[in-house]
């Protein structure tokens, strides 16, 4: 497998809600779709974000949609310093996101903080002194 993600699609409840948050909230540049479409695509800088209702989105995958909780996979944002970390919780939570876990002292040597989109989706905001953020 040549070792490289392309697209990450996170299934949502309220495709229009979440166009609202990445789109509008976090300034994420959101690909033109007409207006009926049923999936969104943001350009990420070398990867894709997708947005598909998740009913559709299971369908597709021919699993159940029903679950809760955590589905043991969360995406990470690095940034440049421990500032910006902040700085980006505090986006995603005055765009409607839910802050989970405020940014600290990683016990791998960063500095780190968690936030949930509208339909639960962890993000990690992390500036990690061992990776670059580009």
């Amino acid at each position: 497998m040549d070792p490289h993600i392309t697209l990450v699609t996170l299934g949502v409840e309220d495709l229009d809600r979440s166009i609202e948050f990445y789109r509008d909230g976090l300034d994420l540049p959101m690909q033109e779709r007409p207006e009926d479409e049923t999936i969104a695509f943001f350009d990420l800088e070398g990867a894709m974000l997708g947005l598909y209702p998740r009913d559709l989105l299971a369908e597709d995958a021919t699993v159940s949609p029903e679950g809760s909780g955590f589905g043991g996979v969360t995406i990470a944002h690095n940034v440049a310093d421990r500032d910006a970390v902040d700085a980006v919780l505090a986006e995603a939570e005055s765009a409607g996101g839910e802050l989970v876990k405020s940014g600290r002292e990683a016990d791998w040597g960063g500095y780190s903080g968690y936030f949930a989109d509208p339909d639960g989706h962890l993000w990690e905001v992390a500036w990690n002194p061992y990776l670059s953020a580009d």
